[in-house]
């Protein structure tokens, strides 16, 4: 009896405290970019879309953006089709950004969409150019190919989605406008997420990554930095501890930062319910990026 009194005291006390901060978050927006390890192993699919459904029945406005670049390599593959990356982005021809077009609009949407709803939530797919939702003209057309560069948000479908009580899952392709009018653009996640949540003015952006966080030490986990200001950023790139892979990471919570959003957060996805733990517990998994 003792040992299950003192379990069911270990769970409400959970919820205790838990509750400042989902009444801190009601109400607000919060976007989330989807990817990593998070998107491919089946036990950590089914927690990420749980968190969500959770963040969504509190009342927090929760908008979903992934990528897909494993589904999309193993697509090129199955087709014999060669990747080509330039300065860390996909070389996109019109037969890759077809590919692309398909596999992140198509079938990994549809998928996100549909583990959502069979958990029990409410989900809407959609993809950047739906509603014209992200315009971007071409980034560099020589070097890359139908790779965009976000010009314009415009919110208004994802505001009719989440006035409705559903939850945006947006796919990372955009609808090209100037030269590129007439043509799907392929789009950076990270960066679409980033540009949404300033957007739709989101109190939080978060990063699902498959690293602790931001590091002091690349090789030691222990060394996690917990809270940063945006202005300490560029000084770590100096010193080579922001480097690599978390280079464009930083700069789009920077963007969010820039943009009015309050707050930004670099989480491991390969830890079940991280997106629960950053956001409704005093200690957080990741690194937070706040404006100042």
């Amino acid at each position: 009896m003792k040992d299950r009194d003192t379990n069911y005291t270990d769970q409400a006390a959970v919820l205790v405290n838990a509750l400042p901060y989902i009444q801190r978050f009601q109400g607000k927006t919060m976007v989330v970019k989807y990817g990593g390890n998070a998107m491919i192993h089946t036990g950590l699919k089914a927690a990420v879309m749980q968190d969500v459904i959770l963040m969504s029945c509190v009342g927090i406005r929760t908008v979903l953006v992934h990528g897909g670049g494993p589904e999309i390599e193993a697509m090129l593959k199955a087709l014999g089709k060669e990747s080509r990356f330039v300065r860390g982005l996909r070389y996109t021809d019109e037969e890759t950004m077809e590919i692309v077009q398909m596999v992140l609009c198509g079938k990994v949407n549809k998928d996100i969409t549909s583990l959502i709803q069979q958990q029990g939530g409410r989900a809407i797919g959609i993809c950047g150019i739906d509603g014209g939702l992200l315009q971007a003209k071409q980034l560099g057309p020589e070097d890359l190919g139908l790779v965009g560069e976000i010009e314009t948000v415009d919110t208004s479908v994802l505001e009719e989605i989440l006035q409705a009580g559903a939850i945006p899952v947006v796919s990372s392709v955009a609808l090209g406008i100037g030269d590129a009018a007439g043509h799907a653009l392929n789009i950076n996640a990270d960066m679409a997420a980033a540009r949404i949540a300033a957007a739709l003015g989101a109190e939080k952006l978060l990063l699902m990554t498959d690293v602790p966080g931001l590091l002091r030490d690349v090789h030691d986990p222990d060394s996690l930095i917990k809270v940063i200001p945006n202005t300490e950023l560029a000084a770590l790139k100096k010193e080579g501890i922001v480097s690599k892979g978390m280079i464009p990471k930083t700069d789009c919570c920077s963007l969010a930062l820039e943009g009015g959003v309050k707050k930004t957060h670099i989480i491991d996805g390969r830890f079940p319910h991280a997106l629960l733990i950053e956001l409704f517990t005093h200690e957080g998994i990741g690194t937070m990026i706040e404006a100042g």
